[in-house]
């Protein structure tokens, strides 16, 4: 998952040892990780269900237009005419795409406001002795992304 560090991000860990904003923040940016994992599976599952309309698509090119053509309706092979299956698909393409960009721009979003909120609890923590090590931990263990650890 790009730039979302899951060491120190538990949901146990020291939060007994924090005050009650600070333990807000870290409950905050536990939801937005679950989050951001969400939207990423989401993103994948509409990014391979792209690839392959895309692939049918193109093997689609390579079919005689008068081959008797068949699509899955839920149990059932029905035959389908060749231009109905090519507007289908291309639809579906179309969809996929759109679904895929809305995903992205949702990761992004989720990123930001995840960096956002890391960001004033490190400043929380910072303020409170806490120390350079993100989110009072060693370096790498909740600091920020790519910052190490894992």
């Amino acid at each position: 998952m790009r730039g979302f560090n899951n060491a120190g991000l538990t949901r146990t860990g020291m939060q007994g040892n924090l005050p009650p904003e600070a333990q807000e923040k870290l409950e905050e940016l536990q939801d937005l990780q679950e989050t951001a994992q969400q939207v990423a599976a989401q993103k994948q599952q509409a990014e391979t269900q792209l690839t392959e309309s895309e692939n049918a698509l193109e093997e689609l090119e390579d079919v005689d237009e008068d081959t008797t053509m068949y699509r899955n309706v839920g149990e059932l092979l029905v035959q389908t005419e060749y231009d109905e299956a090519q507007d289908d698909l291309e639809d579906t393409v179309e969809n996929l795409e759109l679904r895929v960009e809305t995903l992205e721009k949702q990761e992004e979003r989720v990123q930001e406001q995840f960096e956002q909120l890391q960001g004033e609890l490190q400043q929380m923590l910072g303020g409170m002795g806490g120390g350079g090590g993100g989110m009072g931990g060693p370096p790498g263990a909740g600091g920020p992304p790519g910052a190490g650890g894992s």
